[in-house]
């Protein structure tokens, strides 16, 4: 795979998993869906879009393949990289519930085990002090 910028981690994530469509597989991923039928239906994408991003997340690690119960067919699971991606997702949601929507306009929420929100995700510094784009800084290469 060729980078956008080598030496930069969200460059480098983003060309992996920046797209709307790899985003929305990993929802769905993080959500239950496993097949690649589960995923056109939840998402509407195209079929021949949604191999290449498949193939993409599985290449970049993103996804596994795993044997469906039946064996006839492989499903599709997170693999640590992908579970990783939990903190990343549920920010981006956040940010969503925050910013893309009316104060009134109704929109799903990610509850807890306990049926209740999670609360906002913010950055913290070694000591556990929150941090911000005006409390830290790229060290670059």
């Amino acid at each position: 795979m060729t980078w956008t910028d080598p030496d930069c981690p969200v460059a480098r994530a983003a060309d992996l998993i920046g797209d709307r469509w790899s985003l929305l597989v990993i929802r769905d991923a993080m959500d239950g869906a496993g097949s690649f039928t589960d995923f056109q239906q939840r998402t509407g994408i195209a079929r021949n879009i949604l191999s290449d991003r498949l193939r993409k997340l599985v290449t970049g690690g993103v996804l596994v393949q795993v044997d469906a119960p039946s064996g006839r067919r492989k499903r599709y699971a997170l693999s640590d990289a992908g579970r990783d991606l939990f903190a990343v997702i549920v920010t981006l949601r956040q940010w969503g519930e925050r910013h893309a929507f009316g104060d009134d306009e109704p929109h799903s929420t990610l509850l807890d085990r306990e049926g209740r929100p999670l609360p906002r995700v913010l950055p913290v510094d070694v000591d556990g002090a929150a941090v911000g784009v005006d409390s830290t800084r790229v060290q670059k290469v």
